[in-house]
């Protein structure tokens, strides 16, 4: 077999890491920072774009709503964090939402929160990594015509780097997230110092700019709802923040501590910026537009569809530091990374949580296993392959995407913190301690005002943004709490169909073996000296009259070679192999149905892909059909062929990594027998 397929694993993903090394991957806080919040720290530049864009819908008139919004945001931050501090304390083992709310309030509602959360990841990955190619788009042209074709790019890049290992993605992550936090906080306190101190004037560069208003004399429940649109759009601001408390066990212990400074740090951080954005961007007049070539008006004319809206951080970068400075390069370069890398946050959380619930047999086992990096792989390319389609389906647009966004996240900020209202109900019951018992009932309060205020918001966000795309999350949801009920149905059947019986260990009265010949050669007579030292009840070598010349001269070579087993020739008048096999030994079944039969497969083992083409063929459609016979055993007899041999001394002399299977053709690999010589006699 060709080692250029491994080796190009390896340069990717790196060398194999031992099950031992486990800890060796795991974070301590200033990594944990950029792997798990880049996400919410990068919504700063599209969560303050889409606030403003639903207030545009009224003229910029309306933009003076924009403090007030911004500050119910940060006050919901603020509410979320203090609540999932919460989390991590109590369930410190990496489920989240999906363990609080399975363990207190039922599986079903535990596979809703799971559901949400599996949907809102992989939106987190196709919106961050299409609001950095808008990013990159507005200063490079090339990248904003082909923006499909690069985001799906990234998406597999980045699907690449987490390969490699939670700790060297981490490690790699961190640098450019920490720039686009000093850039930022950097850009929010020069621009207050600029406004404050020196009483400069800012201006974006869209200041000179109008607002077509879609909807003119709001009032009562129309500018209600306007309002709540806009606040539900800024919530956007919130995604990713349950991903610490699914991520708990990845920190270094103390775990649970770490998690929720991490936690403190990342809200403290996301409410500075946020709010710091939205106060700069009015402050220097952004005028931004859901559809700017229509609504946005220069000299009373719409700007036309040559127009390209720059993103808001960008504006406003260039209003403090100058249109085309180092600064404002900076600021544009580095929001483009982190944005990239935001949906490092979903790639961290996605593998984690359905590792939990493949382990609580809701989804694929596959799932569960961690790959050569210690790494979740499976779940990582999962995530990276539907991640890839939704930006296919939405042609990387991130206001359609957006309209998506935070309904799922919303749901598990709800039943989670609903879930740990119970617990601590349930808690308070058996703790005498006053101090502890002080301690739960101030958790309970702070958990208590999140689920209140979450689902408060669950409600806007569903009713504001349903007819804007919501509605396919809707869907989404239940059809993934169906498929999940379905799969742990189908693993619970199949554990009940394999329990072990009384029956079970009884021995079958009679081993009848059969073993297939096409002709006489050294891997058909190595079958047979196996066959017979298994010391069978019966035994007979099975040929099919396709050719009645080939099948005479194997008649004769048979008798000539004087082989102590009978030969049982089957007519095939269709010239078929597979059917008149599998008839007889249905029928020798059905003579004995208390009796096994073994059948034995002589095969080639091959050392290139290509040979793997040209041998073996009939014997792999033998055994898919004979594994579905009932009380049938199917048995590889492997002959090794001089091109696998190589291959064979170097994965022994090999250390780690260095393995080169030989192409085996067989259904079932578990099933090859290594036969030694001396079971074949003298004639091989």
């Amino acid at each position: 077999m060709s080692k250029v397929p491994d080796l190009a694993k390896r340069v990717l993903v790196g060398r194999a890491l031992r099950s031992g090394q486990l800890h060796e991957q795991l974070l301590p806080k200033r990594i944990a920072l950029p792997v798990f919040a880049s996400d919410p720290l990068s919504s700063v530049a599209y969560a303050p774009q889409e606030l403003l864009m639903m207030l545009a819908l009224a003229g910029a008139s309306f933009y003076a709503y924009g403090p007030w919004i911004a500050l119910a945001i940060a006050a919901l931050m603020a509410v979320v964090v203090a609540s999932y501090r919460q989390n991590v304390h109590a369930y410190p083992s990496g489920g989240g939402d999906y363990e609080v709310a399975k363990t207190n309030l039922g599986t079903g509602a535990g596979l809703t929160v799971a559901g949400a959360l599996l949907v809102d990841y992989v939106l987190t990955v196709a919106v961050s990594v299409s609001s950095g190619v808008d990013n990159i788009g507005a200063a490079v042209p090339w990248i904003g015509e082909h923006r499909v074709a690069v985001a799906t790019g990234i998406i597999a890049l980045l699907t690449v780097m987490n390969l490699r290992g939670v700790r060297e993605a981490g490690t790699l992550f961190a640098v450019p997230t920490y720039a686009f936090v000093i850039g930022v906080l950097g850009m929010i306190a020069f621009g207050l110092f600029r406004l404050e101190v020196a009483g400069d004037e800012l201006r974006a560069p869209t200041a000179d700019l109008e607002i077509r208003a879609e909807h003119t004399d709001l009032a009562g429940f129309a500018l209600v709802f306007l309002l709540l649109r806009a606040f539900s759009s800024g919530c956007a601001a919130l995604t990713g923040v349950e991903s610490i408390s699914n991520g708990v066990p990845a920190f270094r212990k103390p775990k649970s501590r770490n998690a929720a400074t991490t936690l403190l740090m990342m809200g403290v951080i996301a409410i500075v910026m946020f709010y710091g954005v939205i106060a700069l961007a009015l402050a220097s007049d952004v005028r931004v537009a859901e559809r700017p070539a229509e609504d946005l008006l220069r000299d009373g004319r719409p700007v036309g569809e040559d127009y390209v809206q720059q993103p808001i951080l960008i504006q406003v970068a260039a209003a403090v530091f100058g249109e085309g400075s180092a600064p404002f390069l900076y600021i544009a370069v580095v929001t483009a990374l982190v944005l990239f890398l935001a949906a490092n946050t979903a790639y961290n959380g996605f593998p984690v949580l359905g590792s939990i619930l493949a382990r609580d047999g809701f989804l694929p086992r596959q799932l569960h296993t961690r790959g050569d990096r210690l790494a979740f792989s499976n779940g990582i390319i999962m995530l990276a392959v539907m991640a890839a389609l939704l930006v296919q389906a939405f042609q990387a647009e991130v206001t359609k995407l957006i309209q998506l966004y935070i309904v799922g996240v919303f749901v598990s900020f709800t039943l989670g913190q609903i879930g740990m209202v119970r617990h601590w109900n349930r808690t308070l019951r058996t703790e005498r301690d006053l101090r502890e018992r002080a301690r739960m009932h101030r958790s309970r309060t702070i958990n208590a005002v999140g689920g209140t205020v979450t689902g408060a918001v669950l409600v806007i966000v569903l009713l504001t943004k349903f007819t804007h795309g919501a509605w396919i999350v809707c869907i989404a949801v239940p059809a993934l709490f169906l498929l999940m009920k379905g799969i742990r149905r189908h693993y619970d059947t199949v554990s009940r169909e394999l329990e072990p019986t009384g029956e079970d260990v009884a021995l079958p009265a009679r081993n009848h073996v059969i073993v297939l010949v096409s002709k006489i050669h050294k891997p058909t007579l190595r079958a047979l000296a196996y066959a017979r030292a298994t010391r069978p009840s019966t035994l007979e070598a099975v040929t099919v009259a396709v050719d009645p010349g080939e099948v005479a001269r194997l008649r004769e070579e048979w008798e000539a070679l004087d082989l102590p087993v009978p030969l049982k020739i089957l007519d095939s008048p269709y010239r078929e192999v597979t059917r008149p096999v599998v008839d007889y030994v249905r029928k020798v079944r059905r003579r004995s149905p208390r009796d096994v039969v073994t059948v034995f497969v002589p095969e080639y083992v091959v050392g290139h892909w290509w040979e793997h083409l040209l041998h073996n063929q009939s014997a792999l459609r033998m055994k898919a059909r004979l594994l579905f016979v009932p009380g049938v055993m199917v048995t590889s007899v492997p002959w090794q062929l001089k091109s696998s041999h190589r291959l064979t001394r170097r994965s022994e002399e090999g250390g780690p990594g260095s393995v080169r299977r030989p192409y085996y053709s067989g259904s079932a690999e578990q099933d090859r027998t290594r036969a030694g010589g001396g079971i074949v006699s003298g004639r091989d």
